[in-house]
């Protein structure tokens, strides 16, 4: 059976928001995390969730420097956990994912964030990473 990518996505999501607490390795967490399903048939932790969430942490410091650069009314140590949690996903697939279009990795970011963070989170998540999609849209034109 096939996962959407959805459900990989925001399990993915959780995953990272998860560490943002947490000094253990990602082996401990991804442990943790399969140890706490349950029924819930959205939330999985298969290789295609791994490999996003290692790969978001490799870049961390890429995507850090990224969202200090495009958010212009916070610094990243005044972001919550939850919306960089959000930010590091969709850069991961904007920049690294190459099945993933920018857009797409936009707009699954805003989704997320309207159902996990506050109200107005979207729309400064939507910002900063509109703000990056028209830097990157300027360099390859």
């Amino acid at each position: 059976m096939s996962i959407p990518r959805s459900a990989v996505r925001e399990s993915a999501f959780l995953i990272i928001f998860e560490k943002s607490f947490r000094d253990d390795d990602l082996d401990v967490i991804f442990d943790d995390a399969v140890n706490s399903l349950d029924d819930d048939k959205d939330f999985v932790v298969n290789d295609d969730v791994k490999e996003i969430v290692i790969k978001v942490y490799e870049n961390c410091d890429e995507f850090d420097s990224i969202i200090a650069k495009y958010s212009d009314k916070r610094t990243i140590d005044r972001i919550p956990k939850m919306n960089l949690a959000i930010l590091r996903l969709a850069l991961y697939e904007a920049v690294y994912d190459d099945k993933v279009p920018v857009n797409v990795a936009i707009s699954e970011a805003v989704r997320i964030a309207k159902k996990y963070a506050q109200k107005n989170d979207a729309a400064f998540i939507n910002g900063v990473l509109g703000a990056f999609a028209r830097s990157i849209k300027g360099k390859n034109e």
